[in-house]
């Protein structure tokens, strides 16, 4: 007696481009053991060459024939072809007629995303969503030298994800060593990540040197100038002073004194720049002539009459005696900021102080004062570029056959990127811009890339956010930035990208060169965290009144 044969419960009835719709008769036959059925769970479309067509669904819906029999149609997008081992992109390929459709299983799954990356190439830091047994890996080197944006809402864990990233980036070796040679810069707005990094190399502005003296000239005067005045007296008594006073502390050859100019990396002092614009400011010039013998105060004593710049320069030197006396600008004007030596602000930036080596440079600009905020970041990431730049021709000469540009590449990560590279074109953002705007150009070619965090990717200069190549999209609930986001994804997404604004905390889109195919993944949990969590209101409201020490508010608020 002959085996009874199972009907074919699934079959393809129609196909686009970038969506296969499948008649299903009985859903609960249709599913399989591994995994439930859902939206965004795989399935597998067989072919006859030994290939099977990998595809993800869409939605579901309900049919019901005029006999009043229920089929069940799915829409899937198709994502790639399963060939052996081998996972292939792409999903033209179906032919008709019909042919057979069933739930993936969970092997097949993990053949999907494990044999697309080699092992040594592959960093792992989430799990698939739809099935947290199956990890999600991308390509370290793909994800890594290509500038990365995650965004997220508040809430939608974004600062977990950085930490995560983090994490499993400095602690991933090739070798029994301490430390590896990863080396990550995080602009920290809140003071939220020297718990996920105890080890970090943390400064703030207690400790935070920055020299004026290495700030270049369209910083110089966006941080000393009134730029909106447009006044060019000021700007050419500022440009005189800067360079005599540059030449005047140059301790080198005559030759290479003649060479200093505006932008010149060497040191001035601020404070004799100020005395000069204060003199200019007050100055009385020699007429020549002598007052009358009749005159009894000023017989016989020269004639003077005020300089051409007397008295028009006093908004400037209010300006100038302002900065110089905020003692919230020590770190940037101060004493120390006058003595440390360039080498030493690198080493501090990038963590090579002697005994104080670090994987994870964390500067909290929590302390900065806003106004300078712009100027504080624009400075540090120019500083790091060019070290990238340098290095590139230092390895060059050493060996012109160096493949590899920058051994020591370096990845900077903007928290809250929106607050130093907004969309708007206001003078305040200038400095932040251009600088950060180079890397996301150029970078890459001298080993320093970006991640750019922000809740707000509508409101991130669309020069540097579309430069990413690697995006980690968590849930993001203004229309706006979902948009954005959108507008910038590849439009073969299908639903995937409209499921950003149901995702769970954790729960994120990866899209990018570094990975095989789009996916939705939620992100493994971060250990230390970030000291990030909301605060518990109705908890903290129901306990007992708390008394506030007013005083030490006050000593901390005027630091």
């Amino acid at each position: 007696m002959s085996e009874l044969v199972n009907p074919v419960n699934a079959q393809v009835v129609s196909v686009y481009p970038d969506k296969i719709k499948i008649i299903v008769d009985d859903l609960e036959d249709f599913k399989v053991a591994e995994e439930s059925l859902k939206v965004g769970s795989y399935l597998k479309i067989e072919d006859n060459e030994n290939a099977t067509l990998i595809a993800v669904i869409e939605n579901f819906q309900i049919t019901v024939t005029d006999s009043g029999e229920r089929t069940h149609l799915i829409e899937a997008f198709p994502l790639g072809i399963l060939r052996g081992n081998t996972f292939e992109r792409g999903g033209d390929s179906l032919a008709i007629p019909p042919k057979e459709v069933k739930p993936a299983t969970i092997e097949e799954i993990r053949k999907i995303y494990e044999t697309s990356i080699k092992t040594e190439d592959a960093f792992c830091f989430s799990t698939l969503s739809t099935n947290p047994s199956v990890k999600v890996p991308v390509n370290g080197n793909k994800f890594f030298n290509k500038h990365i944006a995650v965004v997220g809402s508040t809430g939608s864990g974004k600062s977990h994800t950085l930490s995560t990233l983090i994490q499993k980036a400095i602690s991933e070796k090739s070798g029994d060593f301490s430390l590896n040679n990863s080396h990550i810069i995080i602009f920290d707005i809140h003071s939220e990540y020297s718990t996920a990094f105890p080890d970090a190399n943390y400064i703030d502005t207690s400790n935070l040197v920055l020299p004026y003296w290495l700030l270049n000239s369209e910083e110089l005067e966006e941080f000393f100038l009134d730029t909106e005045a447009n006044d060019h007296n000021q700007r050419y008594i500022f440009k005189e002073s800067v360079v005599n006073n540059r030449k005047d502390n140059f301790t080198g050859s005559e030759q290479d004194k003649a060479k200093i100019h505006y932008d010149s990396p060497l040191f001035f002092d601020i404070a004799e720049v100020l005395k000069f614009a204060q003199f200019k400011n007050t100055e009385m010039v020699d007429t020549g002539e002598v007052y009358a013998a009749s005159n009894k105060e000023k017989g016989g004593q020269p004639k003077l009459s005020q300089g051409s710049l007397h008295s028009k320069l006093t908004n400037f030197v209010n300006r100038l005696e302002n900065k110089v006396n905020d003692t919230r600008l020590e770190f940037l004007l101060g004493e120390n900021a006058k003595n440390i030596s360039f080498e030493e602000t690198l080493e501090n930036l990038i963590s090579y102080k002697s005994g104080k080596q670090s994987n994870v440079t964390i500067i909290d600009l929590s302390g900065v004062p806003f106004e300078v905020l712009s100027i504080t970041v624009s400075l540090i990431s120019r500083l790091i570029f060019e070290y990238g730049y340098y290095y590139k021709r230092l390895r060059c000469k050493k060996d012109k056959s160096e493949r590899i540009n920058n051994d020591v590449p370096i990845l900077l990560v903007y928290e809250e990127a929106h607050k130093y590279v907004p969309n708007i074109d206001l003078s305040k953002y200038r400095s932040s811009k251009k600088s950060i705007e180079r890397i996301a150009k150029e970078g890459r070619k001298y080993g320093v890339t970006l991640l750019l965090a922000s809740q707000r990717p509508s409101e991130i200069s669309e020069t540097i956010f579309s430069q990413c190549n690697n995006f980690i999209s968590m849930r993001l609930t203004n229309p706006v930035d979902q948009n954005y986001v959108k507008k910038l994804l590849p439009d073969t997404l299908g639903s995937l990208i409209d499921k950003m604004t149901s995702f769970k905390q954790g729960e994120a889109l990866i899209v990018g060169e570094s990975i095989v195919l789009p996916s939705i993944v939620q992100i493994d949990r971060c250990s230390p965290e970030p000291s990030s969590n909301d605060i518990p209101y109705w908890i903290l409201w129901k306990e007992e009144w708390k008394n506030l020490d007013i005083q030490a508010l006050k000593d901390e608020w005027n630091k």
